[in-house]
């Protein structure tokens, strides 16, 4: 079994990893974050980055290629894109790594039949309560499970100094020398999982205001979490679905993974994604028509008769979940939405903004771009548009698109 790991991360032929049992499958969690792609070596730097979770005995640094020798192809690993990343902060590598530990633990939770019975719980012992003034949705527990695999992951990374996640009421300070912060809503679309629903992880990292470091710990942590979406450094998310996927932009591109279960580790499937132009797809809950203004109505309205910009007929895909709607909108190209003040600035929309950007989307409220908004709360709310730059201003020239009539729907 060593062999065949020593094989993926020092870039052996494929055909030397020949001993694995039918009893030594591998285990996804992260005593396997060493797993590279074949044919692929890992910087030595970032061997020493993966020595911060595990230190294996066999690890030959000299036979790794110097950090930033090549890029990343389609079916190298997460690790190996991290080391070829030109200028990548060590430490921020560190903190993905770790977060995508958490990822791989939350996606094996979800798969299992756990999942499903602890959805149909209707109360958790373990679960805080939530204030009606606060902001935050009920949570369910594997809300609360998540949640607690992400707070732990970051802070045995040692490099983080404070979280904020849509399952706590405030910012948790966890870290005195941690040089980033990391927000994160820890499972997006709980609410389908007894459904079979695909459902999400979004997470945002910024580095930390060392401006802000003699104040008061509740009031550092507050302006820490509290930056402006244009000051990320990293974001991404995680889909559950028929596959895991991590979605990822450290600032030099979009990029796209898929957990590769045969050997535990994130492969890049889709390098330097780019949204395209412009769409033929429209993702938001229409059921809602007659609540929303008039322009918003005008837009749906052109765009499905072909009567927009783009002289074909728009098709609706609305899953419901946000996470698959932005990644389905990534792909494919059109605009993903929600014109109500539902979705959180901080660790929704902030977060996927940055990530939609840098693939050469758009995103916005109907009025302002998402990055430049300056948060005031942690769980401030507000409608989100998102997705091809074509179709996203063409919805902008309708004015009035944003929905202020908000009956408080039960679904």
């Amino acid at each position: 079994m060593e062999c065949c790991v020593k094989s993926l991360v020092l870039g052996a032929p494929a055909a030397a990893c020949t001993h694995r049992s039918a009893k030594s499958r591998p285990t996804i969690g992260r005593s396997r974050i060493l797993c590279g792609s074949r044919g692929a070596g890992i910087s030595p730097r970032m061997v020493s980055i993966a020595a911060t979770m595990s230190s294996p005995s066999w690890v030959d640094e000299s036979a790794a290629p110097a950090l930033g020798e090549n890029r990343c192809q389609a079916g190298e690993s997460l690790m190996a894109y991290l080391g070829s990343s030109s200028g990548l902060d060590e430490n921020l590598a560190i903190v993905i790594l770790h977060l995508q530990g958490a990822v791989k633990e939350i996606a094996a939770l979800l798969a299992s039949p756990e999942a499903i019975l602890s959805s149909d719980s209707t109360s958790f012992s373990s679960s805080p309560s939530v204030a009606p003034s606060s902001g935050r949705d009920a949570p369910k527990p594997l809300d609360i499970i998540s949640n607690e695999l992400l707070k732990k992951s970051l802070e045995s990374s040692r490099k983080v100094a404070v979280v904020a996640s849509e399952e706590e009421d405030l910012p948790v300070w966890i870290n005195d020398h941690g040089p980033f912060v990391a927000v994160f809503d820890p499972l997006d679309g709980s609410r389908n999982i007894d459904a079979s629903i695909p459902t999400g992880t979004i997470f945002g990292i910024y580095r930390r205001l060392e401006e802000a470091d003699k104040l008061p710990v509740e009031e550092k942590a507050q302006l820490n979490v509290l930056q402006c979406g244009s000051r990320l450094v990293a974001s991404g998310y995680a889909l559950y679905s028929s596959a895991t996927i991590l979605c990822l932009t450290v600032g030099q591109g979009t990029q796209i993974f898929m957990l590769d279960r045969s050997c535990g580790e994130f492969k890049l499937v889709k390098p330097d994604v780019k949204v395209p132009e412009r769409g033929q797809i429209y993702s938001v809950n229409d059921a809602r028509y007659f609540d929303w203004p008039q322009g918003l109505r005008r837009y749906i309205d052109d765009i499905r008769r072909g009567k927009g910009q783009f002289p074909k007929k728009y098709s609706a895909r609305y899953v419901c979940s946000l996470v698959a709607d932005v990644h389905r909108t990534i792909l494919y190209g059109g605009i993903a939405m929600n014109p109500r003040s539902h979705l959180r600035l901080v660790y929704e929309g902030n977060p996927l903004g940055f990530l939609v950007e840098d693939a050469g989307g758009k995103a916005c409220d109907g009025k302002r771009r998402i990055l430049d908004i300056q948060p005031v709360e942690l769980h401030q709310r507000l409608p989100l548009f998102l997705g091809s730059s074509e179709d996203v201003l063409e919805l902008e020239t309708y004015g009035d698109v944003q929905q202020v009539v908000n009956p408080g729907y039960e679904v």
